[in-house]
């Protein structure tokens, strides 16, 4: 297999998962540096809103690497999307296919179903929710628990920061309940 299919092919949990633990103690060793991606909204904001607003006064250009971090998410992305892609459509459990039938979402030519993510969905009720109300409790929790589940889950876990346990275990518990309680209501409107 030639080292370009080979990177197209997903990588087992056991390549991808301590690739990303390693960026901890990286990080740490380099420049007592924190993992996270919420506190780059800050540090752009910081940057960009030149306000008289107390939260968004440091000095944002030591956490500059964030950013790059952040943008190098971006382009990975798109760079992986732009090449990397089969063009093959998503494969979906067939369970969940069942599952989802029954809430009228048949289209999963993209990385999120279009039935749901789509601009005339967004001005339903059902869309508003999931992605208005949805995407501001998500900034709300992040903010309110002080950091993303990456900041808490892989750096704070690591560290061995109780306030990550806590927020972590909030975390899995809040998407527990929201995919198997909430969600079924939302996806029924």
């Amino acid at each position: 297999m030639q080292l370009w299919e080979w990177i197209k092919q997903p990588w087992p949990w056991y390549v991808a998962g301590p690739l990303i633990g390693l960026t901890v103690p990286l990080l740490l060793i380099l420049g007592n540096k924190t993992f996270g991606v919420s506190s780059s909204l800050r540090h752009i904001c910081a940057a960009c809103v030149p306000a008289n607003i107390p939260f968004f006064k440091y000095d944002w250009r030591k956490e500059s690497w964030n950013l790059f971090f952040v943008a190098g998410i971006v382009l990975g992305a798109a760079m992986a999307t732009q090449w990397l892609s089969s063009g093959e459509p998503i494969v979906v459990d067939p369970k969940l296919v069942n599952e989802l039938q029954q809430y009228n979402i048949h289209d999963y030519s993209s990385i999120i179903p279009v039935d749901l993510f789509n601009w005339p969905s967004l001005f339903t009720l059902r869309g508003f929710l999931l992605m208005v109300a949805g995407g501001f409790l998500v900034g709300f929790g992040t903010r309110y628990a002080g950091g993303c589940t990456s900041g808490h889950a892989i750096m704070g876990l690591s560290n061995l920061q109780w306030p990550s346990l806590v927020a972590t275990c909030c975390f899995m518990a809040g998407g527990f309940v929201t995919a198997n309680l909430i969600l079924p209501v939302i996806l029924n409107l």
